[in-house]
C-alpha cells in the first residue's frame, strides 16, 4: 500500500508562484522508476494532467502550463514537487498527486490552490 500527502497549497495573487509538495511513504521505493506527477481538477471540470513522469524519467506537461510548472523529484526523500509560477486565475483547483506502482495507481487527498486578487 502507498500513501501520498500533498502539501503547499495556497491563496496567490496573479503572477505569483507556489511549491506543491506529494510525499510518498509505505511500500515503496525508488519513486524515479515510478510513473508519478500532478493533476488537477477546478469546479465543474474533469481531472486533467498537469505534469507527469513517466517511468523513464521523460516529462510530460499539459500544455496550458509549459514553461510556467515544472515538475521535480527527490528520490531519497521519495517526494515530487510541482514548482508553479506566473499563476493565472485559470489554474485554480483542487491539484491532485498521483504514482503508479505495481500496477496500481495511487492519489493524494489533493490540494487546494486558488488565485484571486
Amino acid at each position: 500500500q502507498v500513501q501520498l500527502v500533498e502539501s503547499g497549497g495556497g491563496l496567490v495573487q496573479p503572477g505569483g508562484s507556489l511549491r506543491l509538495s506529494c510525499v510518498a511513504s509505505g511500500n515503496i521505493f525508488n519513486i524515479n522508476a515510478r510513473g508519478r506527477g500532478w493533476y488537477r481538477q477546478a469546479p465543474g471540470k474533469e481531472r486533467e494532467l498537469v505534469a507527469t513522469f513517466n517511468s523513464g524519467g521523460r516529462t510530460n506537461y499539459a500544455d496550458s502550463v509549459k514553461g510556467r510548472f515544472t515538475i521535480s523529484t527527490d528520490n531519497a526523500k521519495n517526494t515530487v514537487y510541482l514548482q508553479m509560477n506566473s499563476l493565472k486565475q485559470e489554474d485554480t483547483a483542487v491539484y491532485y498527486c498521483w504514482m503508479g506502482y505495481l500496477g496500481k495507481n495511487y492519489w493524494g487527498q489533493g490540494t487546494q490552490v486558488t488565485v484571486s486578487s
